[in-house]
């Protein structure tokens, strides 16, 4: 009767342990899961007061993905912060080219041929787990192979022919155009007077206003694709992230 029941528990058990491996195979856990289904974790944030000009048009808020790609986010965000003494503060986005990206990040001579990361002049590509899925994605540029510093681009649309050449690395989650004049004849009570400036976010469906990056984009440009007039940070710096969350792959 013993062996009997000795055979159950063991059989038991065997069951037990297939089941869950199953389980686990089928709906793997949390966080892993969540970056498959949804898309990858923001960790951190950093924003830009972008100012073109002398006219300051606003804020481009920027999650960055600190679990798929750590060294490259600690590289932003160092530089944003300053804390090392160099970075991104009163560097000019140098290269703007239409229905595709805006360019930014050479600190130290601002053409594109310069700037450097925070490892020393250059470190290499950390993976290509992501991908360039649409607008507002976040990549490092380069200038081949394991030549990243601290030169970045964000994408106006999907620009799949970078895929696995560039690191990317956040996503733009919020962009808000300062205005003087907001409409007169508007159904939001809440909006300030017309004599008043206001922020609007991307997210409050007015689309009488275009949001930062849109904005930068469509600066006039040189033959170089070089902004005629200054586009450039005047203000930056790192927003904490209390818990992590997902974005989509869009």
């Amino acid at each position: 009767m013993v062996r009997i029941c000795e055979r159950r528990m063991k059989f038991l058990v065997a069951v037990t342990v297939i089941v869950g491996s199953v389980i686990f195979l089928l709906f793997p856990s949390g966080s892993d899961a969540d970056e498959k289904q949804k898309g990858p974790k923001v960790t951190a944030k950093v924003y830009f007061d972008i100012r073109i000009g002398d006219e300051d048009v606003g804020r481009i808020v920027i999650g960055l993905f600190g679990k798929t790609v750590p060294k490259t986010v600690e590289n932003f965000i160092t530089l944003a912060t300053g804390e090392k003494g160099f970075g991104y503060k009163s560097s000019k986005f140098h290269r703007v080219i239409k229905d595709f990206m805006i360019q930014g990040g050479d600190f130290t001579r601002g053409d594109g041929t310069g700037g450097k990361s925070i490892y020393g002049d250059r470190f290499p590509d950390e993976n290509f787990k992501l991908k360039h899925y649409g607008p507002y994605w976040l990549s490092m540029a380069n200038a081949g192979k394991d030549t990243n510093g601290s030169q970045f681009f964000i994408t106006t649309i999907q620009t799949p022919w970078l895929d696995g050449k560039h690191v990317v690395f956040g996503k733009i989650l919020e962009g808000t155009v300062s205005t003087p004049h907001p409409p007169q004849h508007r159904t939001n009570t809440h909006l300030p007077p017309a004599d008043e400036s206001v922020c609007i976010p991307l997210t409050c469906g007015i689309a009488l206003l275009q949001d930062v990056v849109k904005k930068i984009e469509g600066t006039k440009t040189d033959g170089r694709d070089k902004p005629l007039k200054d586009v450039s940070i005047h203000d930056c710096g790192k927003i904490e992230v209390e818990k992590p969350f997902a974005i989509a792959k869009e």
